[in-house]
């Protein structure tokens, strides 16, 4: 995984852990999108050039 990606989803979760409520919820919530993002990604990557 590009570390620019895995930054911006470590990043985010750790200021959840920092956050009460809903401002924590919201934060998990674009975490997962980042990790929905890096998995659609792939997935168009693997499509483009199966082999590599």
């Amino acid at each position: 995984m590009p570390a620019n990606r895995w930054l911006a989803r470590v990043v985010a979760d750790d200021l959840a852990g920092y956050l009460k409520g809903s401002q924590s919820n919201t934060i998990l919530a674009i975490s997962q999108t980042i990790m929905l993002g890096e998995l659609a990604v792939n997935r168009a990557l693997e499509n483009i050039d199966p082999h590599g």
